[in-house]
C-alpha cells in the first residue's frame, strides 16, 4: 500500500484544491503544499531538475496525467497520485513502478489541447518502456518548444 504520510482527508483536500483553484496540479509533501499552474509537464520537469526532494514521498493531485507526467512522477519518487484524467499507458507505468495511482476517468491516451489528435508527449512516450527513456524524450521535446 501507499507509503505516503498524508491522511485520506489531506489527500481529499489536495484534490478539492485542484478543482477550486483551477490549477494544473497540487503537490503535498509533509506539511508543505504547493499549487502549480503551468501547462503540460513543465512544472514536474522543473521540480525533478531543481527540487527533487519535494517530489520524493509526495502526493500529487493533477488534472491530466499521461505517460510523460507519470514518468516524471515516478523518477521523482512520488508515493501516490490522483488524476482527474489518466491515460492507460500512464496507469500501466505507475503499476509497474509500484506507485499508487487513482483517477476519475481513464482514457486510452491523452489528446492535444486543440483536441485534433494525440498529446505530443503521449505520442513520443507511448512505446517507451521505462521512465528514464521517457525523460530523455521529454527533455528533447521541451527544448524544441523553447522550455
Amino acid at each position: 500500500m501507499s507509503k505516503s504520510s498524508l491522511s485520506a482527508e489531506e489527500r481529499q483536500w489536495a484534490i478539492d484544491r485542484l478543482f477550486a483553484e483551477r490549477c494544473s496540479c497540487v503537490i503535498c509533501n509533509g506539511s508543505d503544499s504547493r499549487i502549480f499552474r503551468e501547462r503540460g509537464v513543465k512544472d514536474l520537469y522543473r521540480l525533478l531538475r531543481e527540487e527533487p526532494e519535494f517530489l520524493r514521498g509526495a502526493f500529487v493531485a493533477d488534472k491530466v496525467v499521461g505517460k510523460a507526467a507519470a514518468a516524471l512522477m515516478i523518477l521523482g519518487g512520488v508515493d501516490a497520485v490522483y488524476a482527474a484524467v489518466m491515460s492507460t499507458p500512464a496507469r500501466e507505468l505507475f503499476r509497474r513502478a509500484g506507485t499508487e495511482a487513482a483517477c476519475g476517468e481513464e482514457v486510452p491516451h491523452i489528446i492535444n489541447r486543440t483536441q485534433t489528435g494525440w498529446c505530443p508527449l503521449e505520442m513520443r512516450c507511448y512505446a517507451l518502456e521505462t521512465p528514464e527513456e521517457c525523460l530523455e524524450r521529454i527533455g528533447e521535446f521541451l527544448q524544441t518548444i523553447g522550455r
